[in-house]
């Protein structure tokens, strides 16, 4: 068998709930829902959208919006146990997030180090907050408005060869989705996963995520 090789999303997958959209509900900007409802539809880029979101909030909030999003985030059911199997097992763990650093590193800060972790930055020094995408699009990307582009991401580090496994729950997974071995999915994911005829496995917590990987993979045979 090849290296089976995890590229884990984090909002609304390690968390329970998806951070960026509990941020917008809790500070409400006006004209934020609009913008969220054409990221689903896929009528804007996910890129565009979220940055369009953050810049109706004043960066004067920086502090506000930190101490609400470590406040209320919850870590998935079975995570903690999920990266001590990895690591049993020699199974690298990289973190692909369409998340923000500032909530991104510190929520994950007690269970690390990992592989890796990808994310997007905010930039608080302007009047609004904005937010900086430095693992952008590569030519390959049917996309090319991913922000960070997990396809792009994955293709770069399955370079060397590997079997790639995919966990997500969202729009922003689909396209890392469409090009993994092993998707495990649950929400939006997996609507999309059938709407495309993209086999998946639904999870609702890690321990189903370990279970999955041992069926698939025959990783503790």
């Amino acid at each position: 068998m090849k290296q089976p090789i995890i590229f884990c999303d984090f909002d609304g997958t390690i968390t329970t709930n998806d951070n960026l959209i509990a941020i917008m509900k809790h500070f409400d900007p006006p004209g934020w829902e609009p913008i969220k409802d054409e990221i689903l539809a896929q009528t804007i880029s996910i890129r565009e959208g979220v940055k369009k979101m953050f810049s109706l909030l004043p960066s004067s909030k920086k502090d506000e919006v930190i101490e609400y999003v470590l406040e209320q985030a919850e870590i998935r059911e079975g995570f903690a146990d999920f990266v001590a199997y990895t690591r049993q097992h020699n199974i690298p763990l990289y973190i692909v997030s369409g998340g923000i650093d500032f909530f991104v590193y510190p929520l994950l800060e007690p269970f690390g180090p990992f592989a890796g972790i990808y994310c997007n930055e905010a930039d608080f020094s302007g009047d609004t907050i904005r937010i900086d995408f430095p693992h952008g699009c590569d030519d390959e990307c049917a996309s090319q408005g991913c922000g960070c582009c997990k396809p792009s991401i994955i293709r770069k580090l399955l370079a060397d060869g590997g079997t790639s496994i995919v966990i997500g729950d969202s729009i922003t997974d689909l396209q890392a989705a469409k090009y993994a071995d092993l998707v495990i999915a649950r929400d939006f994911l997996i609507e999309k996963c059938e709407e495309l005829n993209i086999p998946y496995e639904p999870f609702e917590n890690f321990g189903d995520v370990t279970e999955i990987i041992d069926a698939k993979l025959g990783v503790r045979s």
